[in-house]
């Protein structure tokens, strides 16, 4: 049984189903419990089409219960401030401490809620956050995932590195396995699964 904290998916609808996988796929197989937050306890819909039962609400959700809260992109971040809680609590959590991993559509929404402006960052394009009018822009890096300050950020593109970033930050494995992990997933090093068999991660 587990003592670690539960991670938390942030899900709603439009929401980008393979921006996560990665991530959840992984945590849940050294352990961790995943728990699905959404904007209320009402099911909600993919981009992908799928049917998702938030297991809380986010009004229920605390920091204090949480290693971590993942929120991926989807087209609603985009489309207004429907989302704009989930930035809120993803304010919450960093000032509590507690670390936040942000993909695609969902930095936009972070990047509203200031909390770009003082940390190194990515998303899909620079100019894509730029249009927000956030200050974050001289923080903004040219990389496929970015770990600052208890926060990951990623592009759309770059689910295994967004992946590898959360599995650094939470310490899952040591940094051999996860460079290991990155590399057959994302690079298909073949040569990389004896290293993740002898750490004991496949």
């Amino acid at each position: 049984m587990s003592t670690r904290k539960p991670v938390h998916l942030a899900v709603y609808d439009t929401l980008a189903d393979w921006e996560p996988g990665y991530a959840t796929a992984q945590l849940a197989r050294a352990g961790y419990e995943i728990r699905t937050v959404g904007p209320t306890r009402e099911p909600v819909t993919t981009v992908g089409g799928l049917r998702i039962q938030p297991d809380l609400a986010l009004a229920d959700l605390r920091p204090s219960d949480a290693s971590l809260l993942i929120l991926p992109g989807a087209d609603l971040w985009d489309a207004g401030d429907e989302l704009a809680p989930f930035a809120r609590t993803a304010r919450a959590f960093l000032d509590a401490g507690v670390p936040v991993a942000a993909i695609c559509g969902a930095t936009v929404g972070l990047a509203r809620e200031g909390l770009l402006d003082d940390r190194d960052h990515t998303s899909a394009v620079s100019f894509y956050l730029a249009a927000t009018g956030y200050g974050g822009g001289e923080r903004y890096a040219e990389a496929d995932a970015v770990t600052d300050g208890g926060l990951v950020t990623a592009g759309p593109t770059e689910p295994v590195a967004f992946a590898r970033e959360i599995l650094r930050l939470l310490k899952v494995y040591e940094d051999e396995a996860v460079d290991a992990w990155y590399r057959l997933f994302h690079d298909s090093d073949a040569e990389a699964y004896a290293v993740l068999e002898k750490a004991g991660v496949l």
